[in-house]
């Protein structure tokens, strides 16, 4: 059975919802974060079937959410929400995604728009020159188990006892860039030699460093507290957990799958592979993402410290760069929500996701406490990204949840036969946004129109509420794998 627009209720103009009375197997609702416009584009891939499957998982609670930016992804779809009832509700690695912690941290300048004229060219040469980038690409450490296995259990604090950045750098990352029920012993050695010589590096796919301009303010208030002005020059860094954060995913949903039958776990796609919570395997797992999540957190960190000693580079000391905020977009945490009425625990699992906790939620620092906590929405190659902020609506809609961006429209496949990397690369250069790729072919992958209208997914969350404008970001260098 295929869903189709009729099979759709409309709650407002900005949610939709699939009942779960559309399959026997469901016990929650399917709810979209979509405008009519979007809807049509949703269809064209699995994703929504996805959806319905994770609102057949053990545990789950009030809606499997999907965002504007939903597309096809391995067994939940790219932009899916879910919690699931602590302790015994399940939890799913493929609820994460493979690049745990694939997130986005945003860098804040004293420079404005003038001070890159004529800069823009060496600019990106110099940070693709300090940034190891592409499939594989080591980078300039290489770790011995015991510097791995502390960097694992502590984050980005570890990596910058080691002088690779400011103590006040870990306020301002989501969970102070460090999830505490790490668990090295729980990372296989093979994920381990995977990413012993990754720290620091981008990988390639949608990874980027990008420098941008604050080009436009909606929330001039909000903006002041981040530290953001028009004109003011800004650099957003988008990677993960690289190769080990994969083969953490890869172990524990071959575990899982050899152990479904174990817990009389019946599933519509093995894909969706889960244990219960509060088992060993999904302790072991809980335990294994987060160390995953904390090398994400100290690989940005590190790539952080190469932008930095990049600009100063080329700019002298007179440019210091804070950082905004850190935000995870695949990754599951045990939080508090109201769900029909009441306060529950559950596992929100967040795969191509922001959390956008709203104001006074006790998690954030207190410079965000009033505001809420920023959100940061990269948009594809070439087109503008966006700093939001998280609502009080979100804790109540969508589990304190917004989407991660754009969301691609067309396969990686169909993106190379269509678009020429040389050709695309010179056009974005006659507009201003220079750029250094390690591939030509992966350049064509990640093109523009390869993506959704970042436009429309931003109006749909602004919309809906579950993250309100803050600021518009235009690139002018980007650095990818």
């Amino acid at each position: 059975m295929t869903v189709t627009l009729s099979n759709l209720v409309k709650i407002t103009d900005y949610i939709w919802e699939i009942p779960k009375t559309y399959r026997t197997d469901m016990l929650v609702p399917a709810r979209i974060f979509a405008s009519q416009k979007m809807l049509g584009k949703i269809f064209r891939d699995k994703s929504l079937e996805q959806l319905i499957n994770v609102a057949t998982l053990p545990g789950i609670q009030g809606q499997a959410l999907a965002m504007p930016d939903v597309h096809e992804g391995y067994g939940f779809p790219i932009g899916g929400v879910a919690a699931t009832e602590y302790p015994d509700g399940v939890i799913s690695p493929g609820g994460i995604g493979y690049d745990i912690n694939c997130g986005v941290r945003l860098l804040k300048s004293e420079l404005v728009v003038r001070d890159l004229e004529h800069h823009q060219g060496l600019l990106s040469k110099t940070l693709f020159e300090n940034i190891p980038s592409g499939v594989g690409r080591g980078g300039r450490l290489k770790l011995d188990d015991k510097k791995l296995n502390e960097i694992l259990s502590n984050g980005a604090s570890r990596i910058i006892e080691e002088d690779f950045g400011e103590k006040k750098d870990t306020r301002f990352l989501e969970s102070g860039g460090v999830l505490k029920n790490a668990d090295p012993t729980k990372v296989s050695q093979q994920a381990k030699d995977r990413g012993r010589d990754q720290l620091g590096t981008l990988g390639a796919g949608n990874h980027f460093v990008e420098v941008d301009v604050v080009d436009e303010l909606y929330d001039v208030e909000i903006a002041k507290v981040f530290g953001l002005s028009e004109n003011q020059v800004v650099i957003l860094i988008h990677t993960g957990s690289r190769g080990l954060g994969h083969q953490v995913a890869t172990d524990y949903i071959r575990l899982m799958l050899s152990k479904l039958s174990a817990y009389k776990i019946s599933l519509p796609d093995r894909e969706l592979a889960c244990s219960p919570f509060s088992s060993k395997e999904g302790q072991d797992y809980f335990n294994a993402m987060a160390a995953a999540a904390n090398f994400a957190w100290a690989n940005r960190q590190l790539i952080t410290f190469e932008v930095r000693k990049s600009f100063e580079q080329m700019f002298g000391t007179k440019t210091k760069l804070s950082i905004l905020y850190d935000v995870a977009h695949n990754i599951a945490k045990v939080e508090e929500h109201e769900i029909d009425g009441k306060i529950k625990k559950v596992i929100v699992h967040r795969k191509g996701a922001t959390r956008a906790f709203g104001p006074n939620h006790p998690d954030l620092v207190e410079e965000y406490k009033k505001t809420g906590q920023p959100v940061i929405i990269p948009g594809s190659m070439g087109t503008a990204s966006y700093v939001l902020v998280g609502t009080d609506e979100a804790m109540n809609i969508s589990f304190g949840s917004t989407c991660h961006g754009a969301g691609r429209r067309m396969s990686r496949h169909a993106a190379k036969k269509e678009i020429q990397g040389k050709k695309l690369k010179a056009e974005l250069e006659k507009e201003g946004i220079f750029i250094q790729a390690g591939s030509i072919r992966g350049l064509a992958e990640e093109a523009p129109v390869a993506y959704k209208d970042i436009n429309d997914v931003i109006d749909v969350v602004h919309q809906a509420g579950i993250a309100k404008k803050v600021a518009k970001l235009r690139p002018v260098v980007v650095v990818k794998g």
